[in-house]
């Protein structure tokens, strides 16, 4: 189907990887009528390759959630109409900061970061992410994740090829201070406030953000006159949007945001 009325797309990437990330999905709504943008966040404009060769790299360590709230705002504020948002992991958190703001007609929450005081249960969650939170260690360096932990925390049941392929394209350096900011009041979340349509996507294999936490960000919205909705998807890790079947779910995205806008 080709949209009549053309809808603009904003790609929210997630932390730890390149904006590239999205160059297939790009490809995919724009052939389906969409206009896309896939904004880098600030300071990572380069090659994954590039970015790595700067660590530590002292701009990029300085970022912070609200820093990145303005950056998209800015970028959404100047568009010609408010646009459909869909973002992944991290990404996922500032798709719903931005729909509380009401900067969006509607938000993809792919894998989402969890808002502050949505808590996983799951030991794999803090597992993966108790070394990127770096507590115990200078906020002037970012943090470049190893390619165990790329193994562990978004390629898991992927193969080794394919892990290391993905590593190589999309890992780039990381602020620590980022990433203790879903632990503030920057990241809360009004769930009773009325907001646009959002999509909640989780994946059964995901072992940083694991399907439950997902589910519970989901079950948190109490507004009965807005719309809200939750799929999990099998056999999904956190690298969703980079998997073979990533076609499935940005199937089922396409459809769901056909019946909502």
């Amino acid at each position: 189907m080709y949209l009549s009325n053309t809808k603009t797309i904003v790609f929210i990437t997630g932390a730890f990887v390149s904006h590239s990330c999205w160059e297939e999905w790009i490809v995919f709504f724009e052939n389906k009528g969409y206009k896309t943008a896939a904004a880098p966040w600030p300071y990572k404009n380069e090659s994954a390759e590039e970015l790595r060769t700067q660590h530590p790299d002292s701009r990029i360590a300085i970022l912070r959630l609200a820093d990145l709230i303005d950056y998209y705002t800015e970028i959404i504020e100047k568009l010609s109409e408010k646009p459909i948002l869909i973002g992944h992991s991290y990404g996922g958190l500032l798709t719903q900061l931005l729909i509380q703001k009401e900067l969006g007609i509607a938000g993809v929450c792919i894998h989402s970061v969890s808002p502050q005081f949505v808590l996983p249960s799951k030991r794999s969650f803090y597992k993966a992410i108790w070394k990127p939170l770096g507590f115990f260690t200078s906020t002037a360096k970012t943090y470049l994740m190893s390619f165990k932990e790329w193994q562990y925390a978004f390629t898991n049941k992927m193969s080794f090829e394919e892990q290391k392929a993905s590593y190589e394209k999309l890992v780039i350096p990381e602020s620590k201070l980022v990433l203790r900011d879903v632990l503030t009041q920057t990241a809360k979340i009004n769930f009773r406030k009325k907001h646009e349509p959002l999509l909640f996507i989780s994946g059964s294999e995901d072992q940083i953000i694991p399907s439950s936490l997902n589910y519970s960000n989901f079950r948190k919205y109490k507004n009965l006159h807005s719309i809200t909705c939750y799929k999990e998807f099998k056999g999904r890790n956190h690298l969703v949007l980079y998997q073979s079947n990533w076609e499935n779910t940005a199937q089922f995205i396409a459809n769901w945001l056909e019946k909502v806008i």
